[in-house]
């Protein structure tokens, strides 16, 4: 059925029941646009499982390959800042599309790279391209979708995106392992499923309910919203300023920039953790992909989750599902550095991990137009993206030092809980 506020602007040609017209695009989009991103983070999350090889063969430190990755990292907030809004004036099916063309150019460009500069450009720029996707998809996803099925509709596609992540881990370790090939083609294969996802999204979905004669889902002021008055979300500086000086944007990205350093410092370091340079001789209860292979999984089921829960636990409330579930990563991240290296225990630790510490991402992105209303949700989008990825790549080099000056890999979880512990903090100023 429509939901409330939605009318007919004119009849649709060819169609018996307007209704189900509506039914059957809306779920063409949230079912086309999370298949396109279900392959996104073939084209970016891959670099971990790069690092041994890059390292083996170039001669490069782990602080280095740390700037690299907080290249990718910073590209793709500066990109996010830029396309959110660009998925606001020139939709979503169109932005995403091109970010998987040029991506899986970028990634190819850094397969043929042979030193440290050659590094940092091509994956800093595969670090902007990435951000064509997320933010427009999310605008694309609020044209169809009301208030009220957001929760399930972010926990859908962010839980995508978490599967996403279990791709780019499952890729390499084929590449790597089945295949023998060397981590220059991690960034030659990997990425072709990305570029047919988007492929797929182009052709199945439809930017807007207008665009078929139909009006979609009311727009539901926020508060907030009603204090400033009316805004022209047609201008781009009109849309900048309105999320810009909207206080929650800020107490939203404290939080989420310490749960996103969190799990980029999982999911770059925890491959150089359980896959050193002798993974494949080492003597372990279990092999150490498997180990590996738990963490974005438990990723992927904690995004299906968590937002979800904040509609039915906590009435449409966010933060204290996301409080929630950052205390209980901080504890697990905590225990995990008790776990002996190898044990059967890792791959529950890691999964739990996994889980609670992406779990909250869901609940993040429903707040953009919870907040800022679906006609801002792209510009919202962008900007906290912005914050959050600006946030995780201030981490990627200094855990890099870490590592190089300790000698000790397992670092990485002492700081992860207190990055966790920081997001569950700051949550408590969202309140909304």
């Amino acid at each position: 059925m429509l939901e409330t506020g939605q009318a007919i602007a004119r009849p649709v040609a060819g169609t018996l029941d307007v209704d189900a017209t509506y039914e059957r695009y809306k779920w063409a989009a949230l079912l086309g646009v999370s298949f396109c991103y279900l392959f996104y983070y073939t084209g970016r999350q891959t670099f971990g499982f790069a690092i041994p090889g890059i390292q083996k063969e170039l001669g490069l430190s782990k602080e280095m390959l740390g700037w690299v990755s907080a290249s990718m990292l910073w590209a793709y907030a500066l990109g996010q800042s830029i396309n959110g809004n660009l998925g606001d004036k020139w939709g979503g099916r169109v932005m995403m599309l091109a970010g998987a063309v040029l991506s899986f150019a970028a990634n190819w460009t850094t397969s043929f790279t042979t030193g440290f500069i050659g590094l940092l450009l091509a994956w800093g720029l595969n670090g902007y391209f990435q951000a064509m996707g997320f933010a427009p998809g999310s605008r694309l996803l609020s044209n169809w979708w009301g208030h009220k099925n957001r929760g399930f509709v972010y926990s859908f596609y962010v839980g995508m995106s978490g599967f996403s992540s279990v791709l780019a881990y499952f890729l390499p370790i084929i590449i790597l392992g089945s295949l023998g090939l060397d981590w220059r083609w991690i960034f030659r294969l990997s990425v072709f499923l990305m570029l047919f996802g988007a492929i797929v999204m182009f052709l199945t979905v439809r930017e807007r309910p207008e665009d078929l004669g139909l009006v979609g889902p009311a727009d539901e002021k926020s508060p907030d919203e009603a204090e400033t008055g009316p805004v022209d979300t047609e201008a781009s500086a009109s849309r900048y300023r309105a999320v810009l000086s909207n206080w929650r944007l800020y107490a939203t990205g404290l939080s989420i920039g310490f749960q996103n350093a969190a799990r980029y410092a999982l999911l770059v370091w925890i491959p150089v953790h359980f896959l050193g340079p002798n993974w494949k001789s080492a003597s372990t209860v279990i092999d150490p992909t498997w180990i590996t292979v738990a963490l974005p999984i438990g990723m992927a089921l904690g995004a299906s989750t968590n937002s979800w829960i904040s509609d039915i636990v906590f009435n449409s409330r966010r933060y204290p599902a996301i409080i929630t579930y950052m205390v209980l990563a901080a504890i697990t991240a905590m225990a995990m550095e008790l776990v002996p290296h190898g044990s059967l225990l890792g791959i529950a630790g890691l999964f739990l991990c996994g889980f609670f510490v992406f779990g909250p991402a869901s609940s993040f992105w429903a707040l953009c137009p919870d907040i800022f209303g679906r006609r801002l949700s792209g510009t919202a989008t962008g900007l906290l993206n912005f914050i959050s990825y600006a946030c995780a790549g201030l981490g990627e080099p200094l855990i890099g030092r870490f590592m190089d000056h300790t000698g000790d890999t397992s670092v990485i979880f002492p700081i992860v809980a207190v990055l966790c512990a920081g997001s569950a903090f700051s949550a408590l100023l969202i309140r909304r």
